[in-house]
Parts: C-alpha cells; sequence; structure tokens
C-alpha cells in the first residue's frame, strides 16, 4: 500500500474521468446571482461551460458528443442567458438514467450541497407568473431576488354587486336649480329695508270665512303662462291676510317648477307624500312633506328624478287631496301642461274654482280661449262661468305692442272676472314670490284676485 506509485496505477474513479469515459459530460454548478466570478474547484469561470481551473483562462475542450454521436457544439446557444449553460432536456435525461442505474460494484455519486444561489428544492420559492414577475437582480433600482415578496399580492376575487340602497326622502332636493340657489339678492332684499306693505285698503272679502275647504286650480292649456307664478302669488297673499293654513300641490304629471321657486325646508315630494299617507294622521305628520314660504304659504313639490317612470296619476292626486283637506282650509293646485293627461280629470271634479292663466300675446291669448272651448266640451261649462282669468305680463314687456283691453274684454264674455296683472323685474326671474318685494300695482293686482277667489268661500 505505501508502495510509491500504488495509487497512480490504479483507475481513475473521479466524476470527470468517470463521466467522459462513458461519453458524458458533469453539468457545471450554477454561479450564485449576481456574481460573476469562479467559485470553487470543477466549476466554469464567467462563461461556465466547462469544468476547469479557476484561473481566468480558457482552455480548449473537446465537444462532448450524446448517445447519438452528434456534438454539442452543433447546437445552439441562447445569447440572452444568465451565464449559465445548461445542456439540453434530453442530454439532462440521459445523465439522471446514467446516474441512477449505476452497478452494484460503482460507487455512487452524492447529490451536490444545495449553495446560496440554488435553494432547496423544498423550500424553493415558486417562480412567478409574467403578470407578476418581479424586477432581476442586475436592474438599476431593483430589490435583490431574497428580498423579495415570496407570495405577490393577488387581485381579491369579484365579489357580488351590492344591492342598490333605497332611495331616501328628498334625496334630489340639493340637486335642483332652484332659486334660492341662482338668484341674486339685492341689498334691499338681504336687509329687507324698506318693506312695501299690503295696499292701503284690504278688500272686505278677502277675509270670508270659509265653511269647508277650498280648493281651487290653476290651469291652462299652453305652458310658459305663469300659471306657477300665479298659484304662488295667490297663494302668498291669502296666507299673509288670513289666519288660515294654505297649502300649493305641484300636480304636473311630468315635472313641476313649484317646488324650486321657494326656499326647501324638506327634500320630500309629493310621490314620497303618497306612499306615506297610510301612516299619516296628524298635521304634524304631513308637515314633514311641506316647505313654507316666507308669506305662510306651504308648498308639495313634485318629483324632479329622471328615473322614475310612473306618472303621478288621477287617483294619486285624489288620495293627496283628500288628504290635505282634512287638515288645510286652502289647497290649491299648480295643474301641468295641457287638459289632457289624466291627472286633470281629478282636478277638475275636485275644485271648487278655476283660475285660468293667460298672457298678453297673441298665442297666450288664444290657448286660454281654447280652454274655456275645451271645458265647455268636458261638461265644466258651469266652472268655465265662475272662473277668473289672469292675464300675466310678468315675464314680459310686450304688452305694450299687444291690445290688452281687446284681450280682457274678450274673457270677461266667458268667465266671472278677469285681473290683468302688468310686468314686474321681481317676477321676471322666476325665483321666489313675495307680495312685500313686488311693484304697487303689481301687489295691488294680487290681491284683487285673491280677494275675487275668497268671494266664493261662502258658497257652500
Amino acid at each position: 500500500m505505501d508502495e510509491s506509485g500504488h495509487w497512480t496505477d490504479a483507475p481513475d474513479y473521479s466524476p470527470e474521468e468517470w463521466r467522459t469515459g462513458r461519453g458524458e459530460r458533469l453539468p457545471a454548478a450554477r454561479p450564485p446571482k449576481g456574481d460573476g466570478a469562479t467559485h470553487g474547484e470543477g466549476q466554469g469561470g464567467a462563461g461556465g461551460t466547462h469544468p476547469g481551473p479557476t484561473d481566468d483562462e480558457d482552455l480548449p475542450t473537446a465537444p462532448a458528443t450524446d448517445g447519438d454521436g452528434d456534438s454539442d457544439s452543433d447546437k445552439p446557444t441562447d445569447p440572452e442567458s444568465d451565464g449559465n449553460v445548461r445542456a439540453d432536456t434530453e442530454d439532462d435525461a440521459d445523465v439522471t438514467a446514467a446516474a441512477t442505474t449505476t452497478d452494484p460494484g460503482e460507487a455512487t455519486l452524492p447529490d451536490p450541497a444545495p449553495t446560496a444561489s440554488e435553494p432547496d428544492a423544498e423550500h424553493s420559492v415558486p417562480e412567478p407568473d409574467a403578470e407578476h414577475s418581479l424586477p432581476q437582480p442586475g436592474a438599476t433600482g431593483a430589490r435583490p431576488a431574497e428580498a423579495a415578496d415570496p407570495n405577490p399580492a393577488t387581485p381579491p376575487p369579484p365579489t357580488e354587486p351590492a344591492a342598490a340602497p333605497a332611495r331616501r326622502i328628498g334625496w334630489a332636493a340639493d340637486r335642483e336649480l332652484s332659486g334660492e340657489r341662482l338668484v341674486r339678492r339685492t341689498a334691499r332684499e338681504r336687509f329687507r329695508v324698506g318693506l312695501r306693505r299690503a295696499p292701503a285698503h284690504v278688500p272686505d272679502a278677502l277675509h270670508t270665512p270659509l265653511l269647508r275647504s277650498h280648493r281651487i286650480a290653476v290651469l291652462s292649456l299652453k305652458g310658459g303662462v305663469s300659471k306657477t307664478t300665479t298659484t304662488l302669488a295667490l297663494g302668498a297673499v291669502l296666507a299673509r291676510e288670513r289666519a288660515d293654513r294654505v297649502v300649493a300641490v305641484d300636480a304636473n304629471p311630468d315635472s313641476g317648477t313649484l317646488g324650486r321657486r321657494v326656499p326647501r325646508q324638506s327634500g320630500a315630494t309629493v310621490r314620497d307624500l303618497v306612499t306615506a299617507i297610510p301612516d299619516l294622521r296628524t298635521y304634524m305628520d304631513i308637515r314633514a312633506f311641506t316647505s313654507q314660504a316666507p308669506s305662510g304659504l306651504e308648498v308639495i313639490a313634485n318629483d324632479s328624478d329622471p328615473a322614475v317612470s310612473q306618472t303621478f296619476g288621477d287617483q294619486d292626486y285624489r288620495r293627496v287631496v283628500e288628504l290635505l283637506s282634512g287638515h288645510y282650509p286652502i289647497v290649491l293646485t299648480d295643474s301641468g301642461t295641457g287638459m289632457l293627461h289624466d291627472t286633470m280629470r281629478g282636478i277638475l271634479d275636485l275644485s271648487d274654482q278655476l283660475v285660468v292663466a293667460a298672457t298678453p300675446s297673441v298665442d297666450g291669448a288664444s290657448s286660454a280661449s281654447v280652454t274655456f272651448d275645451w271645458l265647455a266640451a268636458q261638461g265644466y261649462e258651469e266652472k268655465a262661468r265662475e272662473a277668473v282669468t289672469v292675464v300675466s305680463g310678468v315675464r314680459s314687456s310686450s304688452g305694450r305692442l299687444i291690445r290688452v283691453d281687446e284681450i280682457v274684454a274678450h274673457f270677461r264674455q266667458r268667465c266671472r272676472a278677469v285681473v290683468s296683472v302688468p310686468y314686474d323685474p321681481y317676477l321676471a326671474r322666476g325665483g321666489e314670490v313675495d307680495p312685500e318685494w313686488m311693484r304697487g300695482r303689481t301687489r295691488a293686482a294680487y290681491y284683487k284676485l285673491a280677494s275675487l277667489v275668497a268671494q266664493e268661500f261662502d258658497r257652500g
């Protein structure tokens, strides 16, 4: 054993010689990521193409051949590789098969110990997919791979859409373009300096006592003839001069503007009132659905929600008026445009008195005349004869070009009385309606209208 040359004459069983003799090549171990220097014996340099010494010189080696006799040098090499040249999948399979089918007399090579660059397979980090790929260690500002989160965040699974919350009462009141939001007040209006009071002589008819709840409807076949302004002005005078509760209802089947002409104290609408009717017992219950003007007039607004597909119909109106008549001595109705909608039948059946709106213009006067024709054709001829016509020029001064006296003379033959209201810049802006801010002639005209309407209060 101690003789010289004993081990030198023995066969070489090193891994390199053993596998080279079988036409195989020992795969090079991967260097640590991010380190291009050579490490240890039996590993390649920066190129890592063959086992060899640890110095930087490249030693030529004979190309290894596979079982078919093909040379590995004929196989293309990926130029974008990370510096670790690995054998093809077919070569790796041959090497693995050879390692597992060794003869019993041959020594079995131990598995290489895991290094920092090759973590144990049992504790290896799964490679993330392309969508959640981590930055490579060589990139500028990139975090090292070992410091990266092994479980990248994934988007939460989709959840079922939550049901739409129930619409609260008055949800759209803060979105309306109301007069309180749009109209600029003058200094006199802000500080209420120099208020104009009621006329020196208030007609006695205005204080006629009521025997029961009185219902007044303001209507016209044409839109834009100051129906809403007439309703608010008439209600304001009655509420200011009488000790009775006065309420005005927006009965437009689509979307009226009555609620936008008063300070909104409640965002509720007439549709909300219809829904809550079974639970309403007292006046205070109803008061939660109304907004009150400075004159004391209360207003029930209509719904301006474009998503509402159900109109305010005849049965709804009848239920609302029946409820209000038990708590308000005077109930006014601002009807919608036209005369053929479903609500108009209930308005005409339940009203005690009609007010027809007209304007000092050709189309405004002719439309009001057609309204009387329609009332007579539908069986309301008596109510048409007892009606009051209001020729309202508050929005335009075109009355100077129109023979207003001819219009007034025409309607005196068709109804009980006619009131002509002159132009007023305070009312022309379409905001709130308060008799204290009207011109003297305008305010006197509305007081005259209120006294004419009050003359019918003593009728049972």
